[in-house]
């Protein structure tokens, strides 16, 4: 039985030899033209050449310049210069993919005439935003960086796009921030100059009561108090008059500054706390750091990337081929089976 299925196979096997020197002719021809349509075809006559740009980069892990600065409790994954992880990376790509850096990038390269978009179509953003987003990719890599890749039919333009959107990062994540920290500065600075305002009343006041005769109420009193005593087992009538006369100014002016300094006590405290709060959020909303670790800058591509012609070329021909054994497979298959049936009908 195994030697009947081998002998049946050997025969499937030469038939099919046989069959493709039967039809030698019309494969090869098949073969041949398909080879030269792949070759005319996927010249750039008929598809444009792509060039490809890419852009790798890293996130930061700190967004806060203040915290990673100024701040004496910088936690690690505050360093600014600490490599961002996967919520800095999806950050980013979310940011890579705005319309705010996609409009940037469409008005200063005129993607609509570059394109070669109709703008009268009633389509035309569409068709403008679905070839950008063809063009344009971002992608995080197995390293958790951030590349950027940009195919266009110029690779000097190209090489520009790429690496204008690696830095139109920065001016959009910052701009995003400034407009928060910006809101948070004034709140923060209304309350530090609220604060101030209150301390120096208080400090003036306190100057006004000086001026008055009370320095310290506690250790003027003590003093004044001891003296008095003195003054009085001497009988010295005038001595006992005027330090009667400072004890009035106390009592009359001592509660207020009692009050006062310890009011401006806890407030020089409240002050100083926010005076650091009030230098943090101005820095955060005046200054500006670099959003990313550039790994690999855009150069000007020197081979196309797209079409490859050898594997159109190869694919072309190959599907040809085949297409033209199974065709021919089938009208062998009909004719002998039309003749087949014209021998049973005689």
């Amino acid at each position: 039985m195994i030697n009947k299925v081998k002998g049946s196979e050997d025969f499937e096997s030469t038939n099919f030899i046989i069959f493709l020197h039967q039809w030698r002719k019309p494969l090869i021809y098949i073969t041949v033209a398909a080879f030269v349509a792949a070759v005319i075809f996927s010249s750039p006559f008929f598809i444009t050449p792509m060039f490809k740009s890419s852009v790798i980069m890293f996130p930061t892990s700190s967004n806060s310049i203040s915290k990673a600065l100024l701040s004496e409790t910088t936690a690690e994954n505050q360093d600014i210069l600490q490599f961002g992880e996967d919520e800095q990376t999806e950050q980013m790509l979310q940011i890579l993919s705005s319309n705010k850096i996609r409009d940037r990038i469409i008005d200063k390269y005129k993607l609509m005439e570059h394109y070669e978009i109709n703008p009268e179509s009633n389509y035309k953003h569409t068709k403008l935003y679905n070839t950008y987003e063809d063009n344009i990719t971002f992608r995080r890599t197995e390293y958790m960086a951030v590349k950027i890749t940009v195919i266009d039919k110029d690779p000097k333009i190209a090489a520009l796009i790429a690496n204008d959107i690696a830095e139109l990062l920065d001016s959009t994540k910052n701009s995003m921030q400034k407009e928060r920290a910006i809101k948070a500065y004034r709140i923060v600075e209304a309350e530090y100059l609220k604060v101030k305002s209150e301390v120096q009343q208080m400090e003036d006041s306190l100057t006004r009561l000086r001026e008055l005769g009370v320095h310290d109420y506690e250790s003027q009193a003590e003093m004044i108090n001891q003296q008095l005593a003195i003054e009085l087992a001497r009988g010295n009538k005038s001595g006992v008059k005027a330090l009667e006369d400072k004890l009035n100014v106390l009592a009359k002016y001592g509660g207020p500054y009692v009050s006062l300094r310890d009011a401006l006590e806890y407030d020089k405290k409240q002050l100083s706390v926010v005076k650091s709060k009030f230098d943090e959020a101005k820095i955060d909303a005046e200054e500006v750091l670099p959003q990313k670790f550039i790994v690999n800058s855009a150069y000007e591509a020197e081979r196309k990337s797209y079409p490859v012609r050898w594997i159109i070329v190869l694919i072309s021909t190959l599907s040809a081929f085949v297409l033209g054994v199974i065709i021919l497979a089938v009208l062998d298959s009909l004719s002998g089976y039309n003749k087949k049936k014209r021998l049973m009908s005689t």
